[in-house]
């Protein structure tokens, strides 16, 4: 096979030949997230984050099985329909995800990118449509508060203080269907990341931790496709919070690119910080889930923005790596979704 096939833009970046479309999504947040600022835009709030289960742990698979059962429902499709699922989540062997999957006749690939598996979910599925391998696929991603802390932090009964810098995962699950046909905003563009460490070993301060592998990205997007950051309506990183954002358009401004007019980062939309005591914002695999899902997705369907691309960021720890003393590895992914007009 010659080099001339490989629909490679540049050395990260590649160009979909034939553009899956995204052709329903679903959202459901907690009760928390239901009383922040993007309300409206949730598909489902969720009265009880226990959703009647017995643990968080079994509450959170709960909620990656109804946002995948109803986006394929919306869709006006059955599950028989979809070939493949590309789900994943934050805990240990992501069994969220594939407890969930267990539910389905569905074809499944379990990820694992931390709070980046949003945009590494879409961006597979992406990749897999556009090479002709399937018909419809859904990408899928949850988070929990209570699970995520007692696994990554301290149990809830501890009460441990938070410092202004930490984040408050956000408990959701988005899911999103592709096809191939419809009047749908579409997947453009993707651009893989590269790991990138720069020492940060404060767990309580993943904004930082993050922000260098979300320069990294979105200035090779930029250089890979030759575009400008004006053309994007909304430039949306997944959960680097009011420190990790300011340290991006900061950095960025040094890559000669300037942002600052259409940044928007989920963890920081999310909630009220200052209400909810949310310190530095939202974070978790559920932030760019239900706040592309909801909020992004609804307000493309509008045509209030027509280009947007999406950066999802995670921090590739462990309770394991930082008790041994490593530093917090950092990952981002981007994904270009634009509305044609028809």
């Amino acid at each position: 096979m010659g080099m001339q096939s490989i629909k490679r833009r540049v050395t990260q970046t590649i160009e979909l030949s034939h553009p899956p479309k995204i052709i329903s999504t679903y959202s459901i947040v907690g009760p928390k997230e239901g009383q922040g600022p993007l309300k409206t835009y949730f598909d489902e709030v969720l009265n009880d984050d226990t959703c009647g289960k017995d643990s968080y742990e079994k509450a959170e698979s709960d909620m990656m099985f109804n946002a995948i059962k109803e986006s394929i429902k919306r869709a006006g499709l059955q599950q028989s329909d979809i070939n493949y699922l590309f789900a994943g989540d934050l805990l240990n062997q992501i069994i969220s995800s594939s407890f969930a999957a267990r539910e389905f006749e569905i074809p499944f690939f379990g990820l694992y990118g931390a709070c980046s598996t949003m945009s590494e979910s879409l961006s597979l599925a992406s990749l897999i449509m556009d090479g002709g391998f399937a018909d419809y696929v859904v990408a899928a991603t949850s988070s929990h508060f209570s699970a995520a802390e007692r696994q990554f932090r301290f149990p809830l009964e501890y009460g441990a203080q938070r410092s202004q810098t930490a984040q408050w995962t956000v408990t959701g699950a988005g899911a999103m269907v592709l096809g191939k046909e419809g009047d749908f905003p579409e997947v453009r563009y993707v651009t893989t990341g590269l790991v990138k460490d720069y020492g940060v070993m404060d767990a309580n301060n993943m904004g930082a931790a993050m922000t260098p592998a979300a320069v990294d990205t979105i200035a090779r997007h930029f250089k890979d496709t030759g575009r400008d950051p004006k053309f994007y309506d909304v430039i949306a990183t997944g959960d680097l919070g009011k420190v990790g954002k300011e340290i991006t358009c900061k950095l960025l401004l040094e890559y000669g690119y300037d942002i600052r007019e259409n940044y928007f980062d989920c963890g920081d939309m999310i909630y009220d910080d200052t209400v909810q005591n949310t310190d530095s914002g939202g974070s978790g695999c559920g932030c760019s889930a239900v706040v592309s899902s909801g909020c992004f997705y609804k307000k493309l369907m509008r045509k209030e923005i027509k280009n947007l691309l999406l950066i999802s960021t995670g921090a590739l720890m462990s309770t394991t790596s930082s008790l041994q003393g490593e530093s917090i590895p950092g990952i981002a992914h981007a994904v270009a979704i634009e509305f044609k007009e028809k």
